[in-house]
C-alpha cells in the first residue's frame, strides 16, 4: 500500500516506511480522542503525540530472530528516545499510549510502560489502558508485571505450614530466629504455621491467587519474607509445585499481553535475565521519568552487612547436608572457608565501628551527643535535624585504608569460592530434578534450602570486590561508605559501594540495546532546560534524542499566584531562620479556609511546627492538621477529602514523598506552603563523592549538580497547587533566596508561569518581573 494511502486508524497493516508510521501512529491519536466517551482534544496532549509519532516512525526493526538466537543490538543509527516535559494538565498518559500502542500492533511489537509509582500503574491499569483498547480499531491484552517477590512460593508454604523452628530454618532468616529461643522460638513459629495454613487454604480454594498485595491486610516482612518467592530459591519448572505456582502463572499471563505496565526498579534489576521482554525487540515508555537516574544507582549499588554473622555457621551443615544428598564431593574445605569469612566479617566490623567512633553522627545517633545539630552546605542549602536516623562515614576518592585491604581481600576470595560452591550444587540438582521427575520434590527442597543463603554470599563477594576495585586513569571512582543505625536497640552496620554516574550506567546498560523509546515526566526541564536531566540520565549527545517541551494548558498567571517571603534572618541562621519561618507560617495556616499542603525538608522541622501546635496561641489549629506518618497516605488523604468535602478546613503536613504525586484538585489544595528551598541533604555519601570528584576536575558541583536537583524537586513542589484548568491556589515559599541568589533565579526559569509576589514585612505584597 502506498504511504500515502494508508488508513490512520488501521494498526492491522504493517505500515512500511517512516511517514505511514507517523500517520498510523497520530491517526490512531485522533481516532481515540474523537471516540473517548468525555475526552476533549488538547493542543498540547496532541502537541506530544505528534512529537513523538514523528521520533519513533523513524526506526526500522529488523526481522524478526530465529528460535532460540539473540535479538540483534541496535547500531547507533537505528534508535529513537522521544523526550517529551509535558507540564500538568497536558495528559501524558493517553498522548504516548495512543500513539506507541497503536504503533507497535501494527508491527508485531510488544509496549513496556515503565513508572516510579504505584498510584500511576494503578490509573494505567485501571483506567487508561481499558478505555484506550475500547475503542482502538486492534484489540490489546495488558498485565502488571510484578518481582518473585511479591508473590507466595508453594513449595515454601506447604513445608512451612507444619510448623516447627527446626523446618523452619530451612527457609527463613536465621538471624531472624536468633533472639528467640526454646518455648518461645516453638511458639512463634506455630503462630506463623497457623498463618500459613490459611494462605494455603485460601490458594487451594481460589480465594486467593498468591499476589501479596491483595491479602486483605498487608503481611509483616517477618512473616511474608519466608515464603515469598525468590530466584535463588527456585527451580522453575523442576519444581512440584510449578503447575500452581503463583509467580510463574503471572508471567503466563504477562507473555499474552501486548502491553506491560512495570515499575523503573523491576525493569533496571530484570535486564539480562528474560524475566520481561527484551528492550531491544520492544517499545518502552518511562514515565515518571525523572526517577529513572535515582532508582539506577540504587540498582547498581552494593552493600553487605557486618553484624550477622550466625548465618555462616550453619552454611557448613547446609551445604555438607546437600552434596550428601546427592552425592557431590565438594571441592574446598566449606567448614574452613565459612569459619574465615566470619573471621573477616568480624574484623571489618570492628575496624569500621572504631572508624564510626570518631563521625559526630554516630555519637549523636548513639546518644552520647544529644540535642539540635545543625547541617549546613554551601550557600546555605542547609537543614536541621533533632535526631539524626543514621551515621555515615565515606572513603573520599573511594581509597579504603591501607590496613584493610587484605581483610576487604579475604571476605572477596572466601564468598566468592562459597557462593561458587551454591552454584555448582544448584545446577546438579536442576540436573538431577530433570533427569529423574521422581527426585524433583527433594530436589526443589534442597534447591531452597542453599538458595537461601546465596544473596548474602552473592552481596559479600560483589560488595568486597567493589571495595577493592581502583579507578582507572582519568575515571571516576566508586563512592565507598560505611553506614551504621540502631534498630529496636541493636546496632546494625553495613558497608557499601555504588559508581558516582547514574547516566553512564543507563547509557551503558538500557538505551544502547533499545531501539525505540518515550522518556516523559512534568519535571524534565530545570533551570530552563534539559540538560541536567540528559546527563543525570545518559542521554546527553546522543543522537537518537530528541526533546520537546510541552507547555501546561493551565493559565499559570490567572490561576495561581507564587509569593517569596522576606524573612529577617536567612535561612544559614538555622535557629533564627526556623524560629521565624515557623511563626509565620502559623499565622499564615489561621488565614486557611479549605485544603492546604505544607511541605518541610526535614521530618525535624515538621515536628518542630507540630510541637508549637501543641501548646500556646497555635493550639487551635492542631485539629486541623494531618500529619504524615501519623496514618497510612491513603488513610490521610481520605481524612484530608472528607474533612474539605465537609465544609471542614484541613491541613496537610509532607516531607519529600508529599512533594510529588499527590493529585488534590480544587477545594482539596488552595494553598502550597514551602518552608524552605528543597535541597539535598548535604550528608548524603554519593552526592558528596560526585562533588568531590567534579572538584577535582575543576568543575562547580553546586551550580552543575545541587541548583538542577533542587529545581526539579521545586518544580513538584509548586506543582501540587494547580491540577486543573479551573482550580485557583497559591503557593507561599519563605525561602527568599529564590528571589535574591542567582541560583534561586535559574530555578525560577524552570517555573511555570505563575503570577510572581513579594511579601515583605507588615504583609504588603509586591509583585515581581521575573
Amino acid at each position: 500500500m502506498p504511504e500515502s494511502l494508508a488508513d490512520p486508524a488501521d494498526t492491522t497493516a504493517a505500515p512500511s516506511g517512516p511517514l505511514a508510521r507517523e500517520a498510523l501512529a497520530l491517526g490512531a491519536f485522533d481516532h481515540v480522542v474523537a471516540r473517548l466517551p468525555g475526552f476533549r482534544s488538547r493542543s498540547g496532549q496532541r502537541e506530544m503525540a505528534a512529537h513523538i509519532a514523528e521520533t519513533l516512525s523513524t526506526v526500522d526493526w529488523p526481522p524478526k530472530p530465529e528460535k532460540g538466537e539473540p535479538v540483534p543490538t541496535p547500531a547507533s543509527g537505528e534508535r529513537a528516545i522521544a523526550v517529551v516535559q509535558a507540564g500538568t494538565g497536558v495528559g501524558k498518559s493517553a498522548a504516548y499510549a495512543a500513539t506507541v500502542i497503536p504503533l507497535a500492533l501494527a508491527q508485531g511489537k510488544r509496549v513496556m510502560i515503565s513508572t516510579a509509582t504505584v498510584a500511576l500503574q494503578e490509573q494505567l491499569m485501571a483506567k487508561d489502558l481499558p478505555a484506550l483498547a475500547a475503542v482502538l480499531p486492534q484489540g490489546f491484552a495488558f498485565a502488571l508485571a510484578k518481582g518473585r517477590g511479591r508473590y507466595v512460593c508453594r513449595l515454601k508454604l506447604d513445608q512451612l505450614a507444619g510448623g516447627d523452628a527446626a523446618t523452619a530454618e530451612l527457609f527463613g532468616d536465621a538471624e531472624a530466629a536468633e533472639p528467640a529461643r526454646g518455648d518461645a522460638l516453638e511458639r512463634a513459629w506455630a503462630e506463623q504455621a497457623r498463618a500459613y495454613g490459611q494462605w494455603g487454604q485460601m490458594l487451594d480454594q481460589g480465594d486467593w491467587d498468591g499476589d501479596r498485595d491483595r491479602l486483605a491486610e498487608p503481611p509483616p516482612p517477618e512473616l511474608w519474607g519466608p515464603v515469598a518467592a525468590e530466584r535463588h530459591t527456585c527451580t522453575a519448572r523442576h519444581c512440584p509445585s510449578y503447575q500452581g505456582c503463583s509467580y510463574f502463572q503471572a508471567r503466563a499471563r504477562l507473555a499474552q499481553a501486548q502491553v506491560i505496565v512495570v515499575n523503573h526498579d523491576l525493569l533496571l534489576s530484570t535486564l539480562g535475565l528474560h524475566a520481561l521482554p527484551d528492550p531491544s525487540d520492544c517499545y518502552l515508555v518511562f514515565d515518571e521519568a525523572h526517577h529513572l537516574g535515582s532508582v539506577a544507582q540504587g540498582q547498581f549499588t552494593e552493600s553487605m552487612d557486618l553484624m550477622h554473622g550466625a548465618w555462616l555457621d550453619k552454611l557448613p551443615r547446609a551445604v555438607s547436608d546437600v552434596a550428601g544428598a546427592i552425592a557431590h564431593v565438594p571441592g574446598v574445605d566449606v567448614p574452613t572457608l565459612a569459619s574465615e569469612l566470619k573471621a573477616a566479617q568480624a574484623d571489618l566490623a570492628r575496624r569500621a565501628m572504631t572508624r564510626l567512633a570518631e563521625s559526630p553522627e554516630w555519637l549523636a545517633l548513639s546518644g552520647r551527643q544529644g540535642g539540635m545539630r545543625p547541617r549546613n552546605g554551601r550557600d546555605g542549602a542547609s537543614g536541621f535535624d533533632f535526631t539524626v536516623p543514621k551515621a555515615t562515614v565515606r572513603f573520599e576518592g573511594g581509597a579504603l585504608p591501607a590496613d584493610w585491604l587484605d581483610t576487604v581481600g579475604q571476605i572477596a576470595t572466601r564468598a566468592g569460592a562459597l557462593l561458587k560452591l551454591l552454584e555448582d550444587l544448584a545446577t546438579e540438582l536442576k540436573a538431577k530434578a530433570r533427569d529423574n521427575p521422581g527426585e524433583a520434590p527433594r530436589c526443589a527442597q534442597l534447591y531452597s534450602r542453599i538458595g537461601a543463603l546465596a544473596p548474602r554470599l552473592q552481596h559479600m563477594s560483589a560488595t568486597a570486590e567493589l571495595w577493592l576495585q581502583a579507578p582507572e586513569a582519568g575515571q571516576a571512582p566508586l563512592a565507598k561508605w560505611l553506614e551504621a543505625g540502631i534498630q529496636n536497640g541493636m546496632v546494625t552496620l553495613s558497608a557499601h559501594a555504588c559508581p558516582l554516574n547514574p547516566g553512564s550506567l543507563l547509557r551503558s546498560q538500557l538505551w544502547s540495546r533499545m531501539r525505540a523509546a518515550v522518556a516523559t515526566s512534568a519535571s524534565l526541564v530545570t533551570c530552563g532546560g534539559f540538560d541536567h536531566f540528559l546527563h543525570e540520565n545518559g542521554l546527553a549527545f546522543d543522537d537518537a534524542v530528541r526533546v520537546r517541551e510541552v507547555q501546561s494548558p493551565f493559565d499559570h498567571a490567572r490561576q495561581g499566584r507564587l509569593v517569596v517571603v522576606q524573612t529577617q534572618h536567612d535561612p544559614k541562621d538555622v535557629e533564627g531562620y526556623s524560629r521565624e519561618m515557623l511563626d509565620l507560617l502559623m499565622d499564615d495556616l489561621a488565614q486557611v479556609q479549605r485544603g492546604a499542603l505544607v511541605l518541610f525538608t526535614s521530618r525535624a522541622l515538621m515536628k518542630r511546627a507540630q510541637d508549637l501546635l501543641e501548646r500556646g496561641l497555635h493550639s487551635r489549629l492542631r485539629e486541623r492538621v494531618l500529619v504524615q506518618g501519623e496514618a497510612s497516605r491513603t488513610q490521610l488523604l481520605r481524612r484530608h477529602a472528607d474533612r474539605v468535602e465537609a465544609g471542614e478546613t484541613s491541613i496537610l503536613f509532607g516531607l519529600q514523598s508529599f512533594g510529588e504525586g499527590l493529585d488534590l484538585p480544587g477545594e482539596l489544595c488552595e494553598w502550597v506552603f514551602i518552608t524552605k528551598l528543597p535541597f539535598a541533604s548535604p550528608s548524603d555519601p554519593v552526592g558528596q563523592a560526585r562533588a568531590d570528584w567534579l572538584k577535582a576536575q575543576g568543575r562547580d558541583p553546586f551550580s552543575e549538580l545541587v541548583v538542577p536537583a533542587t529545581g526539579a524537586r521545586l518544580l513538584q513542589w509548586t506543582g501540587r497547587a494547580l491540577r486543573s484548568e479551573t482550580d485557583e491556589a497559591v503557593v507561599v515559599c519563605y525561602d527568599a533566596r529564590l528571589l535574591r541568589q542567582s541560583y534561586g533565579r535559574r530555578m525560577l526559569k524552570g517555573l511555570p508561569p505563575y503570577r510572581l509576589q513579594r511579601r515583605e514585612a507588615g504583609g504588603m505584597l509586591v509583585d515581581v518581573v521575573s
